[in-house]
């Protein structure tokens, strides 16, 4: 078993996709898990999944990780802090000033709270979604705060660091407004394409590739946490949805009329832009490396992806991402495999002659 920087118990408040995920990380390495919720059901869920066991009177916690809905967070919060007071409490909602400032309002003891957000999760919600790995490789955010100290915060430097996580320090204003721009502003124009559906022609949704389920994937989310989530952060939510209903204005603007003079170049320039702003996005891990796409046929029969995937590993390449388009009537669907350039070649030619067909 490997080795954790935590001794715990850790205790989890909320058993529901992110939760669990944390439990049943933590119980990977060993460590005692306690786990609450208001439903007893979720509870009995996450214990049957070997996340950990159910709570008792007689816990002494040495981390509370809070995963509750961002309306009662900063409440449940103030309650762990009163209830176990040698513990650290943090908690994974996906806003952290208004948290703090409510308990701060409320007089609680904010020199053991610290907020933190992993930019992790999964379209579907709940305890039997939860995964052990959820959270390798992702951001995960402890949003700093002068009450603390850096020794009390470091339980939850090494909570992150067992998961597998990348740590990244921000203030909670900066927090809010970075996700207000990677997360909650796309849940929302997401959404707002995918309403175009609803009166859709049939024979045109069965068009749909895979540039349109990658813009509306997250427009399958939960309605009541997202009215919770870009209530809590409206401000910044607000400011750059202004901004991109400015940058919609344009191409309206020159698509009214297409052939007037400088129409062609306002769309190219705009479009440019994008690129421009796509490519500052980080790879794996936050590095900033590119990758080289390999496209590998395969064909519509049980076992051929995992296949791949277990030949890739044989060959012994990384896989840095993987995307798959495949349109319903096709015998065959296209993987998009991405590795880094210097690997993109040998991965092709083995490839080739193990049989697999390689697209372009």
């Amino acid at each position: 078993m490997v080795e954790s920087r935590l001794t715990g118990p850790v205790r989890i408040v909320g058993a529901g996709l992110l939760g669990t995920s944390v439990a049943l990380g933590l119980r990977s390495r060993g460590i005692e898990v306690i786990l609450d919720d208001a439903s007893p059901t979720h509870v009995a869920i996450a214990a049957d999944l070997g996340a950990g066991r159910p709570a008792t009177a007689g816990d002494a916690p040495q981390l509370v990780v809070v995963a509750v809905p961002p309306d009662v967070t900063a409440r449940v919060v103030a309650a762990e802090l009163e209830a176990y007071p040698d513990a650290i409490v943090t908690d994974v909602a996906s806003v952290k000033a208004g948290i703090l400032a409510e308990l701060v309002e409320q007089g609680a003891d904010v020199a053991r709270y610290i907020g933190s957000h992993p930019l992790a999760g999964r379209e579907r919600g709940g305890p039997l979604s939860a995964r052990a790995d959820l959270f390798v490789g992702r951001p995960w955010v402890v949003a700093a705060h002068d009450a603390i100290s850096y020794q009390r915060a470091g339980a939850i430097d090494d909570l992150i660091l067992d998961l597998g996580a990348t740590l990244v320090e921000m203030t909670p204003e900066e927090h809010d407004r970075g996700v207000a721009l990677i997360s909650h502003v796309p849940q929302v124009v997401s959404s707002v394409m995918a309403r175009r559906f609803i009166d859709a022609p049939h024979a045109a949704l069965g068009l749909a590739g895979q540039g349109v389920r990658d813009v509306t994937r997250i427009a399958a989310s939960d309605p009541d946490l997202w009215v919770q989530i870009l209530g809590a952060n409206a401000e910044p939510v607000h400011d750059i949805l202004v901004a991109v209903r400015d940058d919609l204005d344009r191409f309206i603007e020159a698509l009214e009329a297409p052939q007037a003079p400088g129409a062609r170049r306002r769309v190219a320039e705009e479009l440019a832009a994008g690129n421009t702003g796509v490519s500052r996005l980080p790879g794996k891990h936050g590095t900033d490396k590119r990758f080289t796409t390999v496209i590998v046929m395969v064909d519509d029969r049980a076992g051929e992806l995992a296949r791949l995937l277990a030949e890739i590993g044989e060959i012994g390449v990384n896989l840095e991402d993987l995307r798959l388009e495949h349109s319903p009537g096709r015998q065959v669907g296209l993987a998009e495999v991405q590795v880094v350039p210097e690997a993109a070649e040998r991965l092709s030619e083995e490839l080739a002659a193990r049989g697999w067909r390689i697209a372009g």
